[in-house]
């Protein structure tokens, strides 16, 4: 029987991604579970399994093409039992539509089509029942979120410009009708206005005075860019500058690296760092949280992860070190090879991209001395690193060589002092000077 292969959910909060790469072709053969594409999400790149096997008779997906979650990719001949999936797939239609109290919307539930009379408005809300049990959830398409609405009051938000994602629905569940809408747009209008972004800036013709080259920015290239560009323009961002004596623990690395190295990791000083941030968002707190400016409250996350910026051929990619208070340095020695030689080789999951509290920047390998690393959306700091330098240290009345690391911390001063800030970065520099507050 012929079957669709449809884009899976790939990752929280994540509806679409770009198609870097086809894996297979017309004609082939393949297993259950065998990678038929690669996408490219929130600068990770995923290999995308097969749900079945069988005989590809169409690709219907091109390379670069944006992909959502739900669309078809190919079809394939497959030896399935066609009587027992399609008695499956009534039976989970017909639980969904029972599980929805109050569905007039509802013309149709016929294998994963999208409703309100085959509308499909991917500029404003994304359809599809992969993403949940209920056939009227709906997705907005700007913040991911599941939203209980019916296609009028959906339509009703979006003539008036609104985010439905962001009323209050007063029905069954949560339920959104046309006066919570009205009541959302009062509350807009009354609302104290800010600053909007007025749009990127048109560039001049540089043709004119030379030659030129143009080439598209990559996807990564994109995301950063509209990453930190949103993260310049929504968090204000104070920058503490501190230097650190890690002549000792720079002694205690190359002493205990053999032992690393034979437990299959490198230590490094960002290994290093990893461990020593972890004990410090401990120590305070308010690093290891995030700002919630919609409902006015801070969140404080009882789990510490920390990203660590990786310089790749593609870009820059952060991925997320989970857990890093209950690892051992050697532990993390370990994962931090692995994940930067994933990061690159473009090998790295979604998941491994998400879920970032505070993020480390080491720029030391290249060189610099200083500089201001962009603190990432809903995080409240991150730390720089520079490359270390020996410098002339006055020290029991004289001077004495010492290995100096530079360190820049950038945090949002909506939650934190530049007070606050300096107590963190100090703590830093004294815990790095004292190599026995570290361990194995």
């Amino acid at each position: 029987m012929k079957q669709e292969i449809k884009l899976p959910e790939i990752a929280d909060n994540v509806v679409s991604g770009f198609l870097s790469r086809i894996l297979v072709k017309v004609g082939d053969v393949i297993e259950k579970d065998q990678s038929i594409i690669e996408i490219e999400t929130d600068k990770a790149a995923t290999d995308i399994p097969s749900p079945i096997g069988g005989k590809i008779i169409d690709i219907k997906v091109h390379t670069g093409d944006e992909v959502r979650v739900g669309e078809t990719l190919m079809t394939i001949e497959s030896e399935e039992n066609e009587k027992n999936e399609k008695k499956v797939k009534n039976e989970k239609n017909e639980k969904n539509v029972k599980n929805v109290e109050n569905v007039k919307s509802v013309k149709s539930v016929k294998n994963g089509e999208n409703w309100e009379n085959g509308e499909n408005d991917l500029n404003s809300l994304y359809v599809s029942p992969v993403l949940h049990d209920s056939p009227v959830l709906y997705v907005s398409h700007s913040l991911h979120v599941l939203v209980p609405a019916s296609p009028s009051v959906r339509r009703f938000a979006r003539e008036l410009g609104l985010d439905i994602s962001r009323v209050k629905g007063t029905g069954v569940g949560g339920r959104i009708s046309d006066d919570d809408v009205k009541a959302h747009a009062k509350e807009v209008i009354q609302a104290p206005k800010i600053a909007e972004f007025a749009g990127y800036a048109e560039v001049p013709d540089f043709s004119k005075w030379g030659p030129v080259d143009f080439q598209p920015m990559s996807r990564i290239r994109t995301i950063t860019a509209e990453s930190t560009v949103n993260s310049w323009q929504t968090i204000p961002q104070v920058v503490q500058f501190g230097k650190a004596d890690i002549t000792e623990i720079e002694k205690f690395r190359l002493m205990s690296k053999e032992a690393v190295e034979k437990a299959g990791g490198k230590l490094t000083m960002t290994a290093i760092l990893l461990k020593l941030s972890a004990m410090a968002l401990k120590q305070f707190p308010k690093f290891n949280a995030s700002v919630d400016m919609k409902n006015k409250q801070i969140v404080y996350k009882n789990y510490i992860n920390i990203g660590v910026a990786v310089d790749t051929e593609q870009g820059l990619l952060v991925p997320v070190v989970q857990d890093v208070d209950k690892k051992s340095l050697t532990q993390l020695s370990v994962e931090l090879s692995g994940i930067a030689e994933r990061a690159r080789k473009r090998k790295l999951t979604s998941e491994e991209m998400q879920g970032g509290n505070f993020t480390i920047s080491n720029l030391g390998g290249i060189g610099g001395t200083s500089f201001t690393p962009i603190v990432y959306p809903n995080q409240v700091a991150i730390l720089g690193v520079s490359k270390s330098t020996i410098e002339p240290v006055y020290m029991d009345g004289q001077f004495v060589p010492r290995n100096m690391l530079p360190l820049s911390l950038s945090y949002d001063h909506r939650l934190i002092d530049g007070a606050d800030g300096a107590r963190f970065l100090v703590w830093m520099c004294k815990v790095l000077e004292q190599p026995f507050l570290t361990w194995l």
